[in-house]
């Protein structure tokens, strides 16, 4: 049994132990836990990330009665707990995802465009989400320069609304078939780049001006949802705040436990239980990925907080210096209380 003073100075999230208040009060402060990141269903310690819980529970050193509860009763692609056997059958049947069948729509976006872009006049309840997806080609005398030859967009229920080849700006000297798929005929007479980067620009800021964008309220702006986003944008020229955007690349809970990014294809056979682009790569069937895994990050369930963010201006003195001997007093659970999280969580977006 740990002793009174042990407990005292257990952190309540992670429950590591401090020799010192003092120093749990310090862990506080840069640690930034909260009632959003993942969270082991038997023992209720919180992980920065899916794949620190992943370990937590199947890893080299699992925690045992978690590990023996997650063995009989976890579901391997969200990390859940269910009540029986019985129910972990019923939801792994419904969290485990198929690919992609994405018929004749996407077999015609071969062809070349397809195009339902639009700016809406009014406005939908909250806003609107699509996905974007690029795939690049070579340019410069080695092939490395990346340019973008082909992009897609989908909405929420995975409708194509764009898709066109685009007309390189510059030479191509490597084609990527045996990823890409691209031949030389395709980019012959495809879009221009700047008609691209305007089409799509216009869309994503859906008539608001880009200074109301960057504001805590985007209006009618769409949230869009990729992998690897900046450097996405940047082969379009194309300009959009980050507040409206959700890159399954740079999400915490989606990172690796060295805070590096996991790759698109992993996150895919991890979380969603499929395999992406074991060949030729279509922009669709990524769409499709980072869209699910951004709506399975979205539908999680948190405890709602009238300011979620560290960085919200009422949560900014939570752990101040001054408040030292106060917060020394604190119990690890209390001080848990006050905790904000650094990063924010996309299921404050079906707020």
């Amino acid at each position: 049994m740990e002793s009174a003073e042990n407990l005292r100075n257990k952190c309540a999230a992670c429950f590591r132990q401090f020799n010192r208040m003092e120093h749990l009060v310090d862990h506080m402060r840069s640690a930034y836990h909260s009632v959003h990141e993942p969270t082991c269903g038997v023992c209720k310690k919180h992980c920065r990330s899916f794949e620190s819980l992943r370990e937590h529970l199947i890893g080299p050193l699992p925690k045992q009665e978690c590990k023996n509860l997650f063995n009989t009763r976890g579901c391997k692609f969200c990390l859940a707990i269910l009540d029986s056997p019985y129910a972990l059958r019923i939801h792994q049947e419904r969290c485990q995802l198929s690919g992609v069948n994405y018929g004749i729509l996407a077999r015609l976006a071969n062809l070349g465009l397809h195009d339902s872009l639009t700016i809406d006049s009014g406005f939908s309840r909250g806003p609107q989400v699509v996905a974007l997806t690029c795939k690049m080609v070579g340019g410069g005398s080695d092939g490395s320069l990346d340019i973008c030859a082909r992009v897609c967009i989908i909405d929420e229920n995975e409708n194509m609304i764009f898709h066109t080849y685009v007309k390189p700006p510059i030479p191509v000297t490597n084609y990527r078939y045996e990823t890409t798929g691209i031949r030389p005929e395709y980019l012959r007479d495809a879009m221009p780049l700047r008609q691209v980067q305007r089409r799509i620009q216009d869309f994503l800021c859906n008539g608001e001006p880009m200074g109301k964008i960057r504001s805590l309220k985007g209006g009618k702006a769409r949230i869009l949802v990729g992998h690897g986003l900046d450097h996405d944008l940047d082969r379009l020229q194309v300009e959009y705040p980050a507040i409206m955007i959700r890159d399954t690349s740079k999400y915490p809970p989606l990172m690796k436990t060295s805070k590096l990014s996991n790759s698109l294809k992993y996150l895919t056979q991890a979380y969603l239980g499929y395999d992406i682009q074991t060949g030729i790569q279509d922009p669709y069937v990524d769409c499709v990925a980072t869209m699910r895994l951004y709506l399975r990050m979205r539908n999680q369930v948190h405890r709602r907080e009238d300011y979620p963010l560290a960085s919200d201006p009422q949560n900014r003195n939570n752990f101040a210096p001054w408040r030292q001997s106060e917060l020394e007093r604190m119990s690890p659970e209390e001080m848990l209380a006050i905790s904000r999280s650094d990063y924010y969580c996309w299921c404050l977006d079906s707020a």
